[in-house]
């Protein structure tokens, strides 16, 4: 990897694992549905002017029902959810919970009959799944199951987002895809925005900390990965995927104090052992699916866009 790729890929790796922080820092004076609507719409207008520059808005036109989908199963639901539950889950554990959607990815692909599941597969779902209820089964006393359990839809959401993006709308350029749901799911969240506004002013540190997710960790962050994907190639580029729950854990645990435990350790190894081994690929995988080396341009790989998270 050259140097101008490691630069990236570390710079995304920090990007993408702040994000959990953030949340847990912002939700504590304003809503989540609130949050999102601040994030997708900042991060719409930052975006949009690159991609209305290329006229890129209107090749979506002929693929609003998978872009919808799309929207519904990456941003709108999982985002409402996952900020829900950090007013009660440790930015930390969201983390590591989050970092199970490969493995969410690998079932999919599965169910759906785009791969196939080998035994080293297969063991690696096993792995992956042993590290969630370990963390289950040991943090979240600290906070709330009915919360914890909400990423279960929150993996699965993120999950499913990438495979329609592979299945349905591989020939569009990710950077219009991305910015088409911001601005979509920021119309929708509007009206609930309004409704559930702050009625006191905000602390600096929820300003600062809205901020960061919307500039830092939306619009900057998707511009580093589609720089990181020039780079390196998109599957080489999901590999921060790996870095973000380190990432997550070191800020929750140093600045927020958050519980780290031997339990906590167990369950955050096993995890990306088991996304490790579920994800790599079959040598039996069919040609063009998800989650397998395709023909992608630089700037079209929405199947790699769920390299996102938080």
């Amino acid at each position: 990897m050259s140097r101008r790729g490691w630069f990236f890929f570390l710079a995304l790796g920090a990007i993408w694992g702040l994000p959990y922080l953030l949340i847990r820092v912002s939700v504590r004076e304003v809503s989540p549905a609130f949050l999102v609507f601040v994030r997708t719409g900042g991060g719409a207008v930052l975006l949009s002017p690159l991609v209305v520059r290329r006229g890129a808005f209107r090749r979506l036109l002929a693929h609003w029902r998978p872009l919808v989908a799309y929207t519904v199963a990456e941003i709108a639901i999982p985002w409402w959810l996952l900020f829900t539950a950090e007013k009660r889950v440790a930015s930390s554990l969201a983390g590591l919970l989050v970092a199970a959607v490969p493995i969410a990815g690998a079932v999919i692909a599965r169910v759906k009959g785009t791969d196939h599941l080998e035994r080293r597969r297969l063991a690696g779902l096993a792995l992956g799944m042993a590290g969630v209820a370990c963390l289950v089964g040991f943090d979240v006393g600290r906070s709330s199951l009915l919360a914890a359990s909400s990423f279960l839809v929150i993996v699965t959401g993120y999950a499913l987002g990438p495979w329609i993006l592979s299945r349905y709308l591989s020939g569009l350029p990710g950077a219009s895809v991305v910015t088409a749901s911001l601005v979509m799911c920021a119309v929708v969240y509007a009206p609930l925005a309004v409704l559930q506004r702050p009625e006191r002013a905000l602390s600096t540190s929820v300003v600062l900390s809205m901020a960061g997710l919307t500039v830092v960790c939306t619009a900057l962050a998707f511009l580093c990965f589609f720089a990181l994907i020039k780079e390196v190639g998109p599957m080489r580029a999901t590999i921060v995927t790996y870095v973000n729950p380190a990432v997550a854990v070191v800020l929750g645990v140093t600045i927020l104090g958050e519980h780290f435990g031997v339990a906590t350790g167990a369950g955050f190894v096993a995890v990306l052992g088991g996304c490790y081994l579920a994800t790599r690929p079959s040598k039996r995988g069919i040609a063009g699916a998800p989650g397998t080396a395709g023909t992608y341009e630089a700037d079209d790989v929405p199947g790699a866009l769920g390299a996102g998270r938080g």
